[in-house]
């Protein structure tokens, strides 16, 4: 009865202290069955025989030209959903535009949509037999098992993290210095230089940091209209899974080392545009 009562006597903080290191250690586990230990298995299956083995995988044709191929689809991509997300962020937010919800929730599509699925309606689209195929043929353009189907799959998976980032600071930020540029005598295009890219700098290359991410990291829409031919429209995702399943071991986990080595890179990156958005609103409140 007394051990009851000086219990009952404690704070309720120093009651369930350990309510927090729980959780934290559930945490904990979690993230290492799912990430920690995932992740360091392929830099030991990468490393497990030596330097010189990885370096050879590296050197491997089919292996260059899946890099090659996975940068250009990056180097395609990213600039367009640039292009478009600042668009469309500045439609959304400074103009007079019926249907914003509706816009939005088509944008986010590439979100709830399977990427297989996304492929499919490409190939649906562009095919031998798809709605513009008899057109496509007839005019010698190929889009499937092509660059064009993998730009258009690696292109919309990837379409609405600018979009995504760039609104709400674009909310945030407000028109107040815009419409003070204007009485000033500047022009759209001087102000939107000038005034809005500056503000919104940070949350935009934060953007296009996860859109190079997500383009280069694509998988299943990508495999669905590229065929998966080495060395042709296999891109390094595809290349990965392809030497696994044809029990090339070393080489599928050296170039699993190279994205996950980019995936390393893109959070560090994040991190510093995270402090630099965070300081440059501190700065702006």
């Amino acid at each position: 009865m007394t051990k009851t009562s000086s219990q009952n006597k404690l704070p309720p903080n120093q009651r369930k202290s350990w309510v927090p290191k729980v959780l934290i250690a559930i945490a904990l586990l979690y993230l290492s069955l799912v990430i920690y230990i995932p992740t360091a298995n392929v830099f030991f299956q990468a490393f497990k025989n030596g330097v010189e083995p990885f370096l050879a995988n590296l050197t491997e044709p089919n292996f260059l030209h899946a890099a090659w191929l996975t940068f250009i689809l990056a180097l395609i991509a990213v600039p367009i959903n640039t292009i478009f997300g600042l668009c469309a962020s500045w439609a959304l937010t400074r103009g007079k535009m019926p249907g914003r919800a509706f816009i939005l929730s088509v944008i986010d599509l590439p979100f709830s949509i399977s990427p297989v699925v996304a492929g499919l309606m490409i190939v649906l689209l562009y095919g031998r037999n798809g709605w513009f195929g008899s057109w496509l043929i007839a005019n010698d353009i190929q889009i499937i098992f092509a660059l064009p189907g993998m730009v258009l799959a690696t292109a919309f998976v990837s379409l609405p993290f600018v979009v995504r980032e760039v609104i709400p600071v674009l909310d945030e930020l407000g028109k107040e210095q815009e419409e003070a540029a204007k009485t000033l005598g500047a022009n759209g295009w001087q102000i939107f230089w000038r005034v809005t890219v500056p503000n919104i700098r940070w949350g935009l290359l934060y953007g296009i940091l996860l859109t190079n991410a997500r383009a280069m990291g694509e998988f299943g829409a990508v495999s669905v209209v590229s065929g998966n031919i080495g060395g042709l429209t296999q891109s390094l995702p595809l290349f990965i899974e392809d030497a696994y399943k044809q029990y090339q071991t070393e080489a599928a986990f050296s170039a699993a080392l190279i994205l996950a080595m980019l995936a390393l890179v893109t959070l560090v990156v994040k991190e510093i545009l995270e402090q630099k958005s965070g300081h440059s609103s501190k700065k702006a409140l």
